[in-house]
């Protein structure tokens, strides 16, 4: 059994800007466990541009992203073990995991964070009948095929989902050369972000077919086509809408989920909405030394968010490790129907916190109101609030005050 201090299971953006974060702070002993052959997480894949914006002021594709902090990583000397996989986490905070190099190892850890990022959801879940030709892909899979091992899947393309991978596969698969007939979404708006779906779709004159979805799959061997139909507002299918659109792929870019197996291994129940561990300020849940953060806790739009975030968990497990984390409160955050959920979940230490939270539905001309009570602590106008692009709020000490419960919502400004 070896001993360390930190250990975070993770090397992508979220891994590596914790474990830069927990060194910055004081911490030594910190060990990062990645089951690829590389630093980077999904990063590797994302080729295009628009990360950075936000922390370095400056548009950079995904690998360049990465490099910065993998470039970090490595400056600051902070060990990372590659083509190594994490089997489970004890309650106890016992971490077993494999490797080649390794063997089987157990490693008791003062302090884990949580990295794991997110995996996307499969055909199997969408029920869309049909036979299982070849053809079908899920957005990210296209993408690492197209711009890591250079192989194209398909010449006519349907893209189910507008999450932004499907958005940006719309784009891509067009500059290689496919024709994509249309995006089809089964909401009523976009779960992109809306810089996707102006420089993704309509640069590239790719119709986005809102209310739709994919109904019926055709062909044996080798996808031939897909029946789509037009949805009425409880999401059902409405007879007399069909439309054939001949195809040999379809992508489907249905939304991502956490990859939370870890996390309940650990002993930690998940949040119903998020799919992620519920935590608080410091991103800690509920199990004192486990800090969660990144697309394993929440699902973002933004990278640079990513960063942020674990930059809290990083410092956050630092100073755990060395003399505790001030708790001198415990004030819950609730939610209207139309927040869908923020995080953190909860408050528990006096200070000033930056609540992120995400809409259920688009929103025009409203406020975002905060709430002790019937104090309000906050009112912010916002000319549009979308589903697919995150919020964030920031609250002072001094306006939290000595709250027991803060209350989210929503009003008409």
């Amino acid at each position: 059994m070896e001993n360390r201090k930190i250990v975070i299971i993770g090397g992508g953006p979220a891994g590596m800007s914790a474990a830069i974060a927990a060194y910055e702070s004081g911490e030594r002993d910190i060990l990062i466990l990645e089951r690829d052959a590389a630093l980077g997480g999904i990063l590797q894949q994302c080729i295009h541009n628009g990360f950075g914006l936000h922390r370095f002021g400056e548009e950079l594709s995904g690998p360049e992203y990465a490099w910065r902090y993998e470039k970090k990583v490595r400056e600051l000397e902070i060990e990372f073990k590659l083509n190594t996989m994490v089997l489970d986490i004890t309650p106890d905070k016992v971490i077993t995991a494999t490797s080649a190099q390794d063997g089987l190892v157990q490693i008791k850890a003062e302090a884990i964070i949580l990295a794991m990022g997110c995996r996307e959801r499969p055909r199997g879940a969408l029920n869309i009948p049909g036979e299982r030709p070849a053809g079908i892909y899920s957005a990210g899979m296209a993408q690492k095929l197209v711009n890591m091992m250079g192989y194209m899947p398909g010449k006519n393309v349907v893209i189910l989902g507008s999450g932004d991978i499907g958005l940006i596969m719309a784009r891509r698969m067009t500059l290689e050369g496919a024709k994509v007939h249309a995006v089809c979404e089964l909401m009523p708006y976009s779960g992109g972000l809306a810089r996707n779906i102006e420089q993704c779709l309509n640069d590239f004159g790719i119709p986005l077919k809102l209310s739709h979805t994919v109904t019926k799959i055709h062909g044996k061997e080798r996808l031939e086509g897909v029946t789509i139909s037009r949805v009425d507002e409880n999401r059902r299918p409405i007879e007399g809408s069909e439309e054939y659109i001949p195809c040999d792929t379809l992508l489907l870019s249905v939304g991502l989920i956490p990859e939370n197996e870890l996390t309940k291994s650990a002993g930690l129940s998940l949040s119903g909405v998020t799919s992620g561990a519920e935590v608080d300020q410091y991103r800690q849940t509920e199990k004192a030394g486990v800090f969660s953060c990144g697309n394993v806790l929440h699902v973002h739009d933004l990278v640079d968010f990513v960063s942020e975030e674990a930059e809290i968990a990083g410092k956050s497990a630092a100073a755990f490790v060395n003399g505790g984390l001030e708790q001198n409160t415990d004030i819950k955050i609730n939610t209207d129907g139309k927040i869908r959920y923020t995080v953190p979940q909860r408050i528990t230490a006096k200070g000033d916190v930056s609540v992120y939270f995400r809409v259920g539905n688009i929103y025009r001309n409203s406020k975002i109101t905060v709430k002790d009570g019937e104090r309000v602590i906050l009112s912010k106008k916002k000319e549009k609030l979308a589903p697919g692009e995150m919020e964030c709020v920031k609250l002072t000490a001094a306006e939290i005050g000595d709250a027991t419960a803060l209350s989210f919502s929503i009003e008409e400004a």
